[in-house]
């Protein structure tokens, strides 16, 4: 068993009342936002390089706190590999919010209908939202990871840096520790299972608010990165779905 996590939730137990009441309340005050709109788009470029891009995942990828995909994730990382790869790139979406990775393996894998040239999966909110396990959470991974190759076995998967609920506005400090610890942990434990699958991907590094409003020259504060407290807003999306385009076409070939 993971030592961390071993102690990890021996300092949770006494917490969970405290936890359950915090996050009913919580709950009633951050307003439920719509996913966003458009599950299809294309990035057009005058050259004659195509690229698919597929992106699942759960509520970030869905689309929360925007209005539209084209202002998500899924637009940003487009919009910068089409500039990277100098190609255009047709992009859709297959995310839903609350969903795990177990939830998503099996209710969104069964509905692709078509050869992505990458796969890219933003999760692990949710799975650290209901405490599951390191262990349980490199299992429904490994599980997700069989299903795509068994039937895109040359398409690049790729799995976006974990949300940073230890920055989450509306969470209590209790939250933010146990629930933000627990996202480190399953960020550990999808490196090892990453490492181990030839053809998928992981950019691993640790968000920080700080350092993305230096790198991409952000001057506003904290607080304009989140839409409710919790999700993300265009702004997040927007420099999160850039920074993974640079992952992309730093670390992967893309065949096509």
């Amino acid at each position: 068993m993971n030592t961390r996590y071993f102690f990890g939730a021996i300092l949770t137990v006494p917490l969970l009342p405290i936890m359950y009441y915090q996050g009913r309340r919580i709950k009633r005050t951050i307003p439920r936002l719509p996913e966003a709109e458009g599950k299809l788009g294309v990035v057009s470029h005058p050259s004659d390089r195509t690229i698919r891009l597929l992106c699942m995942g759960e509520s970030t990828m869905a689309g929360v706190g925007v209005k539209t995909q084209a202002e998500g994730i899924p637009g940003a990382i487009a919009n910068e590999l089409s500039r990277l790869m100098q190609a255009s790139v047709h992009w859709r979406v297959l995310a839903k919010s609350g969903y795990t990775a177990k939830t998503l393996n099996q209710k969104l894998v069964p509905k692709i209908d078509e050869t992505p040239d990458i796969i890219a999966i933003s999760l692990g909110g949710n799975d650290a939202f209901t405490l599951n396990s390191p262990k349980k959470w490199q299992n429904d991974i490994q599980f997700l990871i069989n299903n795509l190759r068994a039937r895109f076995p040359d398409t690049p998967i790729a799995f976006m840096n974990m949300p940073i609920i230890k920055e989450f506005p509306a969470f209590t400090p209790t939250i933010r520790f146990v629930v933000g610890g627990l996202v480190e942990l399953l960020g550990d434990a999808l490196a090892k299972v990453v490492a181990q699958n030839k053809g998928v991907y992981f950019s691993s590094e640790i968000m920080d608010l700080v350092i993305w409003s230096k790198r991409y020259n952000v001057k506003e504060d904290k607080s304009a990165f989140f839409s409710d407290g919790v999700h993300p807003a265009k702004l997040t999306y927007q420099v999160w779905g850039k920074d993974f385009a640079r992952f992309i076409h730093r670390e992967i070939e893309i065949a096509r």
